[in-house]
């Protein structure tokens, strides 16, 4: 991976680093974390869709990774995160873009593409899909020990991650988030409790992944993390004139979900997703679901350990693609099924710009 750059961009006083990779002269791919993540988790599609010509660009948020902490961490919002990518993208002279958002990066893909509609060729998600900012919470019906529940209770994720290191934390995460089930706690347990440590990771996730993502968790602290997403659920995103605004997006989207994706439980998610209901609010979505996808299919499936994807002949007029059959013909179908309804998207919305997981 020496051939990703590695900037800063100064944002409200604050140095954002940016990994990047990819002609400055190429189409434009913007991608944003979740949690426990950092830029690193976009590794093997940001030098993908680079070699494939494109121009990949994956931010640590403020307060994550190698970009600076705010001065007061708790009063971060959604928004700072969706203006922060705004300004990333002007400082770099982007002017349009295809988002990428996975877990709550779909809370910053999704107002981005609501706020600054003109800058967006398209949003794809992973994981969350566009959930109406300040609407109905249906996680209020589950129970005390649910981990968001938890997390949202000032200092409580504070002293429940404090007994560990970071790498510890973070290696939690991984295997609770890893698993079908959601992750909630008895009363007399906090969440890190919920995994032994005789658990190994997830095949996909290396101990050296977890060297980098424990390191850079210890510089960055868990403060800003605990804010936003989870104590900024139900943040209204406003206009500039504090309107808030039309809650429906133009703009092509896919939606990406793992059957096995322990989100794919919350109550009101499955039918929210299967009746249509989500279109409502995103009119020209396709969704596509991974029978064996966990939470983290760009990782548990990255294309190098799967299928190689290759672009070639890009122009305004079309996409053409070739499909590299790996050891797992399941895999075969399940991309080469993706490579049909980006071609059928792309063919629909006429865009030159290409999604790669």
């Amino acid at each position: 991976m020496d051939e990703i750059k590695h900037n800063y961009i100064e944002v409200d006083g604050l140095k954002l680093h940016v990994a990047e990779i990819g002609s400055e002269s190429s189409p434009a791919v913007v991608f944003l974390h979740g949690f426990p993540e950092i830029w690193y988790t976009w590794r093997h599609q940001m030098i993908a869709v680079a070699n494939a010509g494109f121009r990949a660009i994956a931010p640590d948020y403020r307060g994550y990774g190698l970009s600076d902490i705010p001065a007061e961490p708790e009063k971060t919002s959604l928004v700072d995160l969706v203006k922060d990518t705004a300004s990333i993208l002007n400082s770099l002279a982007i002017s349009k873009v295809f988002v990428v958002g996975k877990d709550f990066g779909a809370m910053v893909a999704y107002p981005f593409a609501l706020l600054y509609p003109e800058k967006v060729a398209g949003v794809i998600t992973l994981g969350v899909p566009f959930m109406r900012p300040g609407g109905p919470n249906h996680l209020q019906t589950l129970p005390e020990g649910f981990y968001i529940r938890r997390w949202q209770e000032s200092g409580r994720a504070e002293a429940d991650f404090g007994r560990f290191d970071a790498k510890t934390v973070v290696r939690n995460i991984y295997i609770l988030f890893s698993n079908s089930e959601i992750p909630i706690a008895p009363e007399n347990q906090e969440i890190m409790d919920l995994v032994d440590s005789s658990t190994p990771l997830p095949s996909w996730f290396t101990e050296e992944d977890l060297e980098i993502y424990g390191d850079l968790y210890h510089k960055s602290g868990f403060q800003t993390p605990l804010q936003v997403p989870y104590r900024s659920f139900s943040e209204k995103i406003k206009s500039p004139n504090q309107n808030v605004i039309d809650q429906k997006v133009e703009a092509p989207a896919l939606f990406i979900m793992g059957e096995k994706d322990y989100v794919f439980k919350f109550p009101g998610m499955e039918e929210y997703l299967k009746s249509g209901e989500v279109k409502k609010y995103v009119p020209n979505l396709e969704i596509i679901y991974l029978p064996e996808g966990s939470h983290f299919v760009h990782e548990q499936f990255p294309h190098q350990d799967t299928i190689r994807l290759s672009l070639w002949d890009l122009n305004m007029r079309g996409l053409h693609f070739t499909v590299f059959k790996s050891r797992s013909n399941y895999h075969y179908a399940t991309m080469t099924f993706v490579c049909d309804k980006i071609s059928r998207f792309h063919s629909k919305y006429g865009h030159g710009y290409f999604f790669f997981f």
